[in-house]
């Protein structure tokens, strides 16, 4: 059955009313690409989309986000202090601040971490995390596919020794010292 140009137009069109993933298994069992281009033939050449580059390091301020380093180490160490807020991802019942709240709270452990106040000392303190305090906040040695995609990113951008930015997760806000 031949589900190429017109025909694979018509059902293109018609299984749209559907779903787009009905969409996407009917034309990948007929053999046809979807595109946006809906004209008979082959669609126009088109320059590849830009794709951003990261500069390697972690901007100086606010919530991070960089991009991974493809040269960096397989797996690290780190501690971190975990705000969370109400609402936030395992957040125990007993956490009723808000999410502006856990941020400047999240805020001023940083500037004490930066000020090089004991990491220890602060998870005992400040984190939310269970049994942060026994730790000292200490994740011990993980690989970035270990953790959700934000936290591992700016864990494996920083140096050792090094604390990261702010960093938001759906488990809170995070401080980071890269400790291996």
């Amino acid at each position: 059955m031949d589900l190429s140009g017109t025909s694979c137009y018509y059902a293109r069109t018609m299984l749209r009313r559907l779903s787009p993933i009905a969409l996407g298994l009917a034309c990948a069992l007929a053999g046809c690409v979807v595109t946006t281009y809906e004209g008979q033939g082959k669609p126009p050449d088109a320059p590849a989309p830009s794709i951003p580059v990261s500069t390697g390091r972690a901007p100086t301020s606010g919530v991070s986000t960089p991009m991974p380093r493809a040269d960096g180490p397989k797996a690290i160490a780190a501690s971190h202090v975990l705000v969370q807020w109400r609402g936030s991802m395992r957040a125990p019942p007993d956490i009723i601040r808000s999410k502006e709240e856990a941020r400047q709270r999240a805020e001023d452990v940083l500037a004490k971490a930066r000020a090089g106040e004991d990491f220890a000392k602060l998870a005992a303190e400040f984190s939310d995390e269970p049994r942060a305090a026994e730790r000292g906040g200490s994740l011990g040695t993980f690989e970035r596919d270990s953790m959700v995609k934000p936290f591992a990113d700016a864990a494996f951008e920083l140096d050792v020794g090094e604390v990261s930015n702010l960093v938001e997760t759906v488990f809170g806000f995070h401080v980071i010292k890269r400790t291996q």
